[in-house]
C-alpha cells in the first residue's frame, strides 16, 4: 500500500500517458485528465489474477453465483442496499451501458435530461444514438452546486423527457446528493414517468455526507437502471467490467436484447477475476487509499488558498476529480488552456467539455503520488500567479 511509489506508465499503452499526440497535446505535458489512478493495483487482486494466468486457459467465461455474492456483500456492507442476482447484467463499461440504456428507454429524437456540467460521455451517447439532450444546469451558489428543481421539472414537462441520467456522486463537481435531494428527484421522475439511469461509479469515494444508493428507494426501483463498476474504486478500467442492475423485468429483457444486438455476450475473463477479488479482498486497500486521496484533496485546498487564491477549489463531497474555478483570473477559456499546456505543461480537462456551464473551470485528477501532485501545483502557481 505504498501510494507514494512513482510508477513509470510511459510505453505501457496508457491512454493517459502514451497517446498525447492523438489528442493534439505536446509530448512534454504531464497528464492529469482521464480518471484512472497512478497507483499499483491491490496486491490481493494481482495475486488472484496471477493464479488465473498460471492456470493458463482463457476460454469463454461467465459470471457465476460467487461473482454476484461478492458484489452483493460489498454493496450491503458499504452502501446498505440489497441487490438481487436476477437484476444483474454485465457490460464492458458504464459508458457502454449508458448507450444501451438510451436505446432501451427511448426512440430517435426523444429527449434525455442531464445536469451540466456533467461527465461528457452522457451527452455523447445520447446524441450519437440520434436522441436529444436537454440540460437542467446545476446552480453554483457560494461554492456549492445545487439542482434547480423548478427548472428540472419544467424541462421534463417542456421536452417530454423519457430518461434522466443521474450522476451520483456527481462528476465533475463532486456533489454527493442528500436524501432530501434524491427524494425530490424521485418524486418528480415518478410524477412524469421518467426513467432514471444512475451512474454510481464514484460511490466508494465519499469525503463529506453519505452516499445513498438509488436502489435504496424501493418505490422507484422499477424506474431505475443502476450502473456500477469496480473500475474507479480499484483502478481496473482497462479490464472492462461493469455491473448493471435493472429490477424491472421487461426493461431488463429489452436492455439485454439491445446488448446482444451489438454482438456482445461474455465479459472479459480477467475482468471477472479482478472484480470478484476486489469486492472480496480489497476493503483494507481501499480504506488506506481513501485516507491518501483525502490528504491529497486537502493538500490542494490548502495550497491554492495560500499560493493561488484566485483559483478556487469547489471542495468535493466525493470523487478524486477536483473542479477548479479559474474565473477569478479574468482569462478566456482559450487563454487558460494555452497557458496550461504551453507554460504550466499540464494536461487537465477543460471545463467546457462538461457543457457550457463548465466555462472557466478545469477538472484535475489528484489520484497520484503526493510528490507528483506537489510538482504539478508548483507549475500551476508559477504560470498563473501574475494573473
Amino acid at each position: 500500500m505504498n501510494f507514494d511509489e512513482e510508477i513509470n506508465r510511459n510505453k505501457t499503452n496508457s491512454l493517459k500517458y502514451d497517446f498525447k499526440s492523438d489528442k493534439n497535446k505536446p509530448d512534454d505535458v504531464f497528464p492529469m485528465w482521464v480518471a484512472d489512478m497512478d497507483f499499483k493495483c491491490c496486491e490481493e487482486i494481482l495475486n488472484d489474477m496471477h493464479k488465473k494466468i498460471d492456470h493458463g486457459v482463457f476460454g469463454y467465461s461467465k459470471n457465476d453465483e460467487t461473482y454476484f455474492n461478492a458484489i452483493e456483500n460489498w454493496y450491503k456492507q458499504n452502501h446498505n442496499v440489497e441487490l438481487k442476482r436476477e437484476w444483474l447484467i454485465t457490460t464492458p463499461g458504464i459508458v457502454f451501458a449508458l448507450a444501451t440504456a438510451v436505446k432501451t428507454l427511448t426512440e430517435e429524437n426523444d429527449y434525455v435530461l442531464i445536469n451540466n456540467p456533467v461527465y461528457y460521455p452522457f451527452t455523447e451517447v445520447v446524441e450519437d444514438n440520434k436522441r436529444k439532450i436537454v440540460s437542467s444546469d446545476l446552480v453554483l451558489t457560494n461554492g456549492h452546486y445545487e439542482i434547480d428543481f423548478e427548472d428540472f421539472e419544467n424541462k421534463i414537462k417542456q421536452y417530454n423527457v423519457k430518461a434522466y441520467f443521474l450522476c451520483s456522486p456527481h462528476n465533475p463537481v463532486g456533489r454527493v446528493w442528500t436524501k432530501d435531494e434524491l427524494n425530490k428527484i424521485i418524486e418528480i421522475c415518478k410524477r412524469y414517468n421518467v426513467f432514471i439511469v444512475c451512474d454510481e461509479v464514484h460511490s466508494d469515494f465519499i469525503w463529506k455526507g453519505n452516499h445513498t444508493c438509488i436502489l435504496n428507494y424501493t418505490d422507484i426501483q422499477n424506474q431505475v437502471i443502476l450502473c456500477t463498476a469496480p473500475t474507479k474504486t480499484f483502478n481496473l478500467a482497462g479490464l472492462q467490467v461493469s455491473n448493471i442492475f435493472i429490477p424491472n423485468e421487461k426493461v431488463r429483457e429489452k436492455f439485454q436484447l439491445e446488448l446482444w444486438n451489438t454482438g456482445y455476450s461474455l465479459i472479459n475473463v480477467m475482468g471477472l477475476v479482478a472484480c470478484q477479488s476486489a469486492y472480496e479482498k480489497g476493503q483494507k486497500w481501499l480504506n488506506e487509499l481513501k485516507k491518501y486521496l483525502l490528504d491529497n484533496v486537502n493538500y490542494v485546498d490548502t495550497f491554492l488558498k495560500e499560493k493561488l487564491p484566485k483559483v478556487k477549489l469547489i471542495y468535493p463531497e466525493g470523487t478524486y476529480l477536483l473542479w477548479l474555478d479559474f474565473s477569478g483570473l479574468n482569462l478566456s477559456d482559450e487563454k487558460i488552456e494555452e497557458l496550461m499546456i504551453k507554460e504550466a505543461k499540464l494536461w487537465l480537462d477543460n471545463g467546457k467539455m462538461f457543457g457550457n456551464s463548465g466555462k472557466g473551470f478545469q477538472r484535475i485528477n489528484i489520484a497520484l503520488p503526493r510528490e507528483k501532485l506537489k510538482a504539478a501545483l508548483e507549475k500551476l502557481v508559477k504560470t498563473f500567479k501574475n494573473f
